[in-house]
């Protein structure tokens, strides 16, 4: 298989749907060694900020020199992108000889009709352990979640930290209504004795929190408590009984951010004992050097791109527009996916000037189906062109699929011209 053959192998997968089922993970696994063994690993879960924490914590281990291997989904620019080494996505023919080592043993799983098909993420997931734990083997992975915990792919290891930067509603058709019902899918990724370090969470979900890492006899790190932030004008510090780190400056904009850096320096604190080199100077070097994109992402100096993708993250991209930029106009274009709840996204926005779009993707919402009431444009590239001519805000948000759509559009452009 070539590159391209590569892929349209790995997403012919999608059509399986969603149907977690850790027994096909098993059987792949145990089909390839169990690579998942080999692995020294931290595990990302919650609903929001779970790639911005990837993105902090990859930067400190790769500055502290460890060879980082990070897992993320979805990816903005290449496919590669979700399994990356010291940031740097694999390479187009490591992605062909890992495709061709794992397939035969696909091949064996969709023959043992029992256990049915595997789906496009159990694929991905499979071939990440593969490619981090035999191929090219890491000191350390970082590795994010899917849809939820319990019952993701990844929870087939056992990892050396889990953090968890907030929990909200989305998903729910899997992980449940309550916030209670999402937030114990999330803790079951949880394994006895593993650090569980957490960003602010509503009140009615702390004892959930604290009564699953008892049970785990898990020690327990919560934001505000047990570590923290102190906001400047454009730096913040951070405190913690292990070690304080003065004046952080990120260049990722917003208070979600810094909360979300201060999850990773909590775990990098944790896990120096083992991993030494990961001292306070190197921790924030590490954190003031990160980058997610998509995410709060200034690709001009008026132009922000934000996968603000449920109602949780639009709330944080406000907060984030009115620190941030308190004296801008600021028009913003949306466009989301038909499964999200749209109607509430958008009269949280009510208060901007709000364009509806949509975009090349099989789950986008159709642009007649948005309710009535906001001026749509079908080519989001005509909205962009106002940015070049205006000293407003122009924000670019709703799906992360449409982000990448965007960005994509946009880095093109720059190289052309």
């Amino acid at each position: 298989m070539n590159y391209q053959q590569t892929l349209e192998w790995i997403h012919s997968f999608k059509a399986n749907g969603r149907r977690p089922d850790l027994k096909r993970m098993a059987f792949l696994l145990e089909n390839s060694g169990n690579p998942q063994q080999n692995l020294a690993a931290v595990h990302i879960v919650g609903t929001n900020g779970k790639g911005s924490t990837v993105s902090f914590l990859q930067h400190i281990l790769t500055e502290s020199g460890y060879k980082t291997g990070t897992f993320t989904s979805p990816f903005i620019t290449r496919f590669n992108e979700r399994m990356a080494i010291n940031g740097q996505p694999i390479s187009d023919d490591e992605l062909i000889c890992l495709a061709a080592r794992v397939k035969p043993v696909i091949e064996k799983l969709q023959s043992t009709s029992s256990l049915g098909q595997p789906t496009e993420f159990e694929i991905i997931t499979f071939m990440m352990f593969v490619y981090f734990g035999q191929i090219n083997p890491v000191d350390i992975a970082i590795i994010e979640a899917g849809i939820g915990g319990l019952h993701d792919s990844t929870n087939v290891f056992k990892a050396l930290a889990l953090v968890c930067p907030s929990i909200s509603k989305d998903h729910t058709e899997t992980l449940g209504n309550s916030l209670t019902e999402i937030a114990q899918q999330k803790l079951g990724a949880l394994d006895k004795k593993v650090p569980l370090i957490f960003g602010p969470m509503p009140d009615e979900l702390k004892p959930v929190f604290y009564q699953t890492a008892q049970q785990m006899r898990s020690p327990a790190y919560e934001f505000g408590k047990d570590f923290s932030i102190s906001e400047k004008d454009k730096t913040f510090d951070f405190s913690s009984k292990l070690a304080a780190i003065a004046d952080i400056r990120l260049k990722m904009p917003g208070r979600h951010q810094k909360i979300n850096a201060s999850l990773a320096a909590m775990t990098s604190l944790i896990l120096s004992q083992k991993f030494p080199k990961m001292t306070p100077a190197v921790i924030r070097t590490g954190l003031q050097s990160a980058l997610w994109p998509g995410r709060s992402e200034l690709i001009t100096d008026n132009l922000l791109l934000d996968g603000a993708h449920n109602e949780d993250s639009i709330k944080k991209l406000i907060q984030l527009l009115e620190d941030e930029f308190p004296d801008k106009t600021i028009h913003i274009l949306f466009a989301g996916l038909k499964r999200k709840p749209l109607e509430e996204m958008l009269k949280l926005l009510a208060s901007f000037n709000v364009t509806l779009t949509t975009f090349s993707f099989y789950g986008a919402q159709p642009l007649q189906d948005y309710p009535d009431g906001y001026p749509k444009i079908q080519d989001y590239r005509a909205w962009l062109k106002q940015a070049e001519k205006s000293d407003d805000l122009f924000v670019v948000t709703g799906s992360l699929y449409f982000i990448s759509e965007v960005r994509n559009y946009l880095l093109k452009k720059t190289r052309s011209s």
